[in-house]
C-alpha cells in the first residue's frame, strides 16, 4: 500500500544528492557532549522540543540540552519543498516507519503511521496545514481539565506568541481572504497558497452559493472552525517554515544550548524518592543496539517530547506505566499509571478520485515525468516560484454532520464552533490508498475525514528492547458513529460537485470503487479498503484534573505521581481536536515554556552548579564509550 505521493526515480535521486553539510553547532555523538549535567534534558527535538529549547534558553544561566533520535533538516528537499511533504515515504531515513498493528476498522489491513525522525519532528515532514483549533476546542479542554488556564480567552496570547502572516510566495492580493487579526508575531511563518489552481475557485464559489452545511467561511483561524476556505500553511517564501527553522536555528548559537542527533533515549532513571515519589533526573541515551549507554542528568526537569507514540513507549520502558503490563514484560514497575498508551485517538482519511477533462491543468503530467518534475523543481530552487511553493491542497472545508446523525447519538465535537468531518481538495491524482497512479488520463483526490471520531487505540510495548517498534493500534473506524460519520462525509463530497454548476464543464466521472459505490453498503467497503488516518495521533499521555485518577499528566504537564518529569506533545491532549494538530502543539508548547519558567523562577538563578564530580564519572563513560567505538570498528 502506498501512504505518499510517488515521484519518479531520477528525482528522489537528485533530492538525495542535494543535501548540504548540517549545522557545526549540533552534536552528533553523545562522545561529543562537554558535559553530563544541565538544568533541563528535553527528549525529542521535534515540534514540541524545539519551541522548549527555544525559550528556555532565552535566560543564559540555564543549561539546556535536546537529545534528537533523528538526523538533521538542514539541506533535505524533500523537508524544504511544501509540495514535496508526501515524498517523505515510509522507509525513509526521515521518518520512524511505524505500522500499525491489523486494524479491525479496515479489513485487518495494517496502515503506516508516518513521523518525522529529524529535527523540527513532524512539523518538517507534514503536510503543512495550520489549524489553531476553534475557541470551543479549547475551552472543552479547560473542563476537562478543570484548568482555566487551557481555555481560549488563557491560551490566546501563546498561540500568538507562535506565528506571523507572511505573503504567498505569487505575492498575489489577499485582501479577504484571511483575518489578520487572528495571527500573531511569533516566528513562524504563515501564508496562503503562492500558486493558485484551477480548483480554488471551483470549491469556493460552490461554498459560497450552496451555504448551509457547506458555508463559505473567510478564516478558519478566528474561532469558527466550519466551513469551507483556503488552506493556510507554514510556508515562508515558498520553502517550510518549522520548529526547526524557526525556533531552533536561531538559538543553535547559544552557549547555553546542545543539541544532539543520532541518538536515542532508551530510558529514564529514578535514583531517589522523596516522601515516597520517585525523582527522576536521568536519561540513558545510546546510538545503537550494542551500544553502552551513556547517562546524562537534569537538575531541574527531563521534558519528554517524542510524541504520541514515543513518549508512551519511554515511559513504559522506564517503568512508568501499567504495572501488570510492565511486570509480565521483565520491566520493574516504578510508578504504576493504567493509562499510560491509553486513549490514542486519531482522525481517519479516505482517498476518493474523479477522472477530469484533458484538458485540465492538473499535476498528474509532473508525477509521471522525471523531466518535467525537474524543470518544476529548478524554477522553486532558482525563483521560488510554481507549483512547489504549495502544499498539495489549496482549500478545504470542515463540516457539522445533519441533525439527525444525533438522533441517538451525542455530539462528540468540542462544540458548536468545531466539525466533525473534512474534505480537501487536491488538483491530482494522490496515491494515498490501494491505487496506483494511472498511467495516463488526469485526476482530482477528494480526501474525506472524520476529525470528531470516537474510537479509541493504544500504545503498548512489544518488548522491553528500545529497538522495537511498539504496538500501534489506533482503533480506526471501530464504532458504529465513526462509520457513519465517513459514509455522510464521502456523500456530502459527491454531493458538493454534482450540485454545483462550477464543475460541469470539468468532470468525466468517478474513478476506481467509487463508481460503482453507490449504497451506503457500497461506500462502507470502500472506505474499509481504502481509509488510511490524517496522521493526528494524540492523547496517549493525557492531562486530567490535578487529583483525578485517570489521566497521565496534570494541568502543569507534569507526569502524575512523580518529580522531574513533564510531558510537551500531542500526547497530552485529553481530546482530539476537530482540525490539524500541529498549530496545537506548537501552542502547547509555549504555554508549557511558561509554566516551567514560573515553577523555576528565572529571575532568580541559582548560585553556580558544583559539576566536578559529576564530570569526572562522565569523562570515565566516555572513555569506555570510546574504547567501545574502536573495538567495533576493528
Amino acid at each position: 500500500m502506498k501512504s505518499t505521493f510517488q515521484i519518479p526515480f531520477t528525482s528522489k535521486l537528485l533530492l538525495l544528492l542535494f543535501a548540504k553539510s548540517s549545522f557545526s553547532a549540533l552534536l552528533s555523538s553523545p562522545r561529543e557532549l562537554a558535559k553530563s549535567k544541565y538544568d533541563f534534558v528535553i527528549v525529542g527535538g521535534g515540534t514540541a522540543g524545539s519551541v522548549i529549547a527555544s525559550r528556555l534558553t532565552e535566560d543564559s544561566s540555564v543549561k539546556v540540552l535536546v537529545v534528537e533520535a533523528g538526523i538533521s533538516h538542514v539541506g533535505l528537499l524533500n523537508v524544504e519543498v511544501p509540495f514535496l511533504s508526501t515524498s517523505i515515504q515510509p522507509g525513509t531515513a526521515i521518518d520512524w516507519n511505524y505500522t500499525t498493528v491489523a486494524q479491525a476498522g479496515l479489513d485487518n489491513r495494517t496502515v503506516s503511521i508516518p513521523r518525522g525522525h529529524v529535527l523540527g519532528g513532524s512539523s518538517s515532514t507534514n503536510v503543512l496545514v495550520w489549524n489553531r483549533g476553534s475557541n470551543d476546542v479549547w475551552d472543552h479542554w479547560s473542563n476537562i481539565t478543570k484548568d482555566e488556564r487551557w481555555s481560549w480567552n488563557a491560551i490566546e496570547p501563546y498561540y500568538l506568541k507562535t506565528n506571523h502572516m507572511t505573503t504567498p510566495a505569487d505575492k498575489h492580493n489577499t485582501t479577504g481572504q484571511f483575518d489578520p487579526s487572528a495571527y500573531g508575531s511569533g516566528p513562524l511563518d504563515i501564508s496562503l497558497p503562492g500558486y493558485p489552481t484551477e480548483l480554488d475557485g471551483r470549491v469556493l464559489n460552490t461554498s459560497k452559493s450552496l451555504g448551509g452545511r457547506v458555508k463559505y467561511t473567510q478564516d478558519l483561524n478566528s474561532g469558527d472552525l466550519v466551513g469551507f476556505s483556503y488552506i493556510q500553511s507554514t510556508i515562508g517564501n515558498g520553502e517550510r517554515s518549522s520548529s526547526a527553522t524557526a525556533y531552533l536555528e536561531p538559538a543553535l548559537d547559544r552557549s547555553n544550548l546542545d543539541v544532539l542527533i543520532n541518538t536515542r533515549a532508551i530510558r529514564l532513571v529514578a535514583n531517589e524518592t522523596q516522601a515516597g515519589t520517585p525523582v527522576f533526573t536521568g536519561v540513558e541515551l545510546v546510538q545503537g543496539p550494542q551500544d553502552t549507554p551513556i547517562r546524562v542528568t537534569a537538575s531541574n526537569e527531563i521534558v519528554l517530547c517524542g510524541g504520541s507514540i514515543g513518549t508512551p513507549q519511554l515511559l513504559l520502558l522506564s517503568g512508568v506505566g501499567p504495572k501488570e503490563e510492565l511486570t509480565t514484560l521483565g520491566i520493574d514497575p516504578v510508578l504504576d499509571i493504567p493509562d499510560v498508551g491509553k486513549n490514542l485517538i486519531d482522525h481517519p482519511l479516505v482517498p476518493t478520485y474523479y477522472q477530469v477533462a484533458d484538458n485540465a491543468t492538473t499535476f498528474d503530467d509532473l508525477l509521471r515525468s522525471a523531466d518535467l518534475f525537474n524543470q518544476t523543481l529548478a524554477q522553486w530552487q532558482n525563483d521560488k516560484q510554481g507549483l512547489f511553493v504549495n502544499s498539495p491542497s489549496n482549500t478545504y472545508g470542515f463540516l457539522q454532520l445533519p441533525d439527525e446523525a444525533f438522533v441517538n447519538q451525542t455530539n462528540p465535537a468540542a462544540g458548536p464552533l468545531s466539525a466533525n468531518t473534512e474534505i480537501l481538495f487536491g488538483d491530482g491524482f494522490a496515491p494515498l490508498g490501494t491505487l496506483t497512479q494511472p498511467l495516463m488520463g488526469r485526476f482530482i483526490t477528494i480526501l474525506t475525514a472524520v476529525v470528531s471520531p470516537t474510537s479509541r487505540g493504544s500504545i503498548t510495548l512489544n518488548s522491553s528492547d528500545p529497538f522495537e517498534q511498539p504496538l500501534i493500534n489506533p482503533g480506526i473506524l471501530t464504532t458504529e458513529f465513526d462509520m457513519n460519520a465517513m459514509v455522510q462525509a464521502v456523500k456530502d463530497s459527491q454531493q458538493f460537485i454534482h450540485t454545483s454548476p462550477y464543475w460541469d464543464d470539468f468532470f468525466l466521472g468517478p474513478y476506481g470503487d467509487l463508481a460503482s459505490a453507490e449504497t451506503d453498503e457500497e461506500r462502507i467497503e470502500l472506505i474499509r479498503k481504502e481509509a488510511v488516518t490524517i496522521y493526528h495521533p494524540v492523547g496517549t499521555a493525557s492531562m486530567s484534573p490535578k487529583e483525578a485518577k485517570w489521566g497521565v499528566t496534570d494541568p502543569e504537564l507534569r507526569v502524575k505521581g512523580a518529580r522531574g518529569l513533564r510531558v510537551v506533545d500531542a500526547s497530552i491532549f485529553p481530546h482530539i481536536p476537530e482540525c490539524h494538530i500541529q498549530a496545537l502543539v506548537y501552542t502547547v508548547a509555549e504555554r508549557a515554556a511558561d509554566m516551567i519558567k514560573e515553577a523555576y523562577n528565572y529571575t532568580k538563578r541559582c548560585e553556580a552548579r558544583k559539576e566536578d564530580s559529576e564530570s569526572a564519572k562522565f569523562s570515565y563513560d566516555l572513555r569506555a564509550l570510546d574504547s567501545h567505538f574502536r573495538d567495533a570498528s576493528t
